[in-house]
This record gives C-alpha cells, sequence and structure tokens, in this order.
C-alpha cells in the first residue's frame, strides 16, 4: 500500500512540474489584429536565466509583462525577445547607476 502512495506522488509530481514547465510558454493574452499579426502579452524571463541556455519566464504572479505587437508565432523565450530583453536590463542598469554629470 506504501509503494502505491509513493508511486502516485512521484507521478503526481512529475506532471505538476512537467505541466508549469509547459505553461510558463504561452502567452497570458493573444489577439490576432491582422493576418499574421497578433497583440500578446507574456511573463517576462528571470533575469539571471537570460543569458542561460534554458530561459525561464517569471511566475505570472510578479506582474512583470511582456507587452508584444508583432508575428503571432512568438514566445517568451524567443531568441529575439531574449535580445530585447537584455537590451532593456542594460538600459535601465545604466540609467540607476551611471552618473549624469
Amino acid at each position: 500500500m506504501k509503494r502505491i502512495g509513493a508511486t502516485a506522488s512521484v507521478v503526481f509530481l512529475v506532471g505538476a512540474l512537467s505541466g508549469s514547465a509547459f505553461a510558463g510558454d504561452q502567452p497570458l493574452l493573444k489577439e490576432q489584429a491582422a493576418e499574421g499579426y497578433c497583440h500578446m502579452k507574456f511573463p517576462a524571463v528571470r533575469q539571471r536565466t537570460l543569458s542561460s541556455d534554458n530561459p525561464q519566464p517569471k511566475s505570472d504572479s510578479t506582474g512583470d509583462v511582456i507587452d508584444f505587437y508583432g508575428p503571432c508565432d512568438e514566445s517568451p523565450t524567443s531568441a529575439d525577445q531574449i535580445i530585447q530583453q537584455k537590451q532593456d536590463e542594460q538600459f535601465m542598469f545604466g540609467r540607476a547607476y551611471e552618473d549624469g554629470d
């Protein structure tokens, strides 16, 4: 009986983790504006994973959302989104720490 409970727990855990991995790449909002052109909102990528081989979107609950207008096949972890978010991070760092004098 203990073996069945442990197996069920492992199956549930694996299912929950794989479900959250797939859910992270889905847009929060997707509206088609024209043929092949969409308005989407999706979570930003975690800053510590921007330079990794496996960028991870932030949790929906953080409120850090990308408001995107462009091709309908865009995702939060696509190469051009990673580049844009890296540039945004550099810009914000420069504004926060560079002396304007």
